[in-house]
């Protein structure tokens, strides 16, 4: 169970997140959570075999050649975020431990014990079932960005009915 400060923490320092299972779509998930984040800083780098390009960045087939590609650019993947089912979680934590990230991040409704347990003996921070964006709207003052507190939902009675 991560606590408030762990989670502060992590999204304070993992300014680069590798988003497994990214889809190109704009209604899914995994697009407003990676547009979010990085309409807040941070580097989005797409792992989705079936895309060339999300979000204005480079798709990458693997976790591994995403981060040879940031390698040659002086940079490194600091959160391995995954949007793939739980069954799916034991080679990508394999990938995020090989690479060096700081973080595996498993979304809401995603969870993995034996890998979680694998990639903190690898020294990697592990938070699972929770969505990245959530997290970090919750405790860095993004709520507004999906209209919560912006004046448009409002449980005050109107000054003037429009009827």
């Amino acid at each position: 169970m991560s606590t408030i400060q762990e989670l502060r923490r992590i999204l304070g320092s993992c300014k680069t997140i590798a988003v497994v299972g990214l889809s190109p779509q704009w209604h899914r998930p995994s697009f407003f959570a990676a547009k979010y984040m990085q309409a807040h800083g941070y580097r989005i780098v797409p792992v989705n075999p079936g895309a060339a390009e999300i979000l204005g960045e480079r798709c990458h087939p693997s976790v591994t050649a995403a981060a040879q590609a940031l390698a040659a650019e002086g940079r490194r993947i600091d959160m391995v975020d995954c949007f793939r089912k739980s069954e799916d979680i034991p080679p990508i934590a394999d990938e995020a431990i090989a690479i060096g990230a700081a973080c595996l991040w498993l979304q809401l409704g995603v969870v993995h014990e034996a890998a979680a347990a694998k990639a903190r003996a690898a020294g990697l921070d592990v938070v699972m079932d929770r969505c990245v964006k959530i997290e970090h709207a919750r405790l860095f003052g993004g709520l507004n960005w999906a209209g919560v507190n912006t004046r448009v939902v409002s449980a005050r009675r109107p000054q003037q009915l429009s009827y």
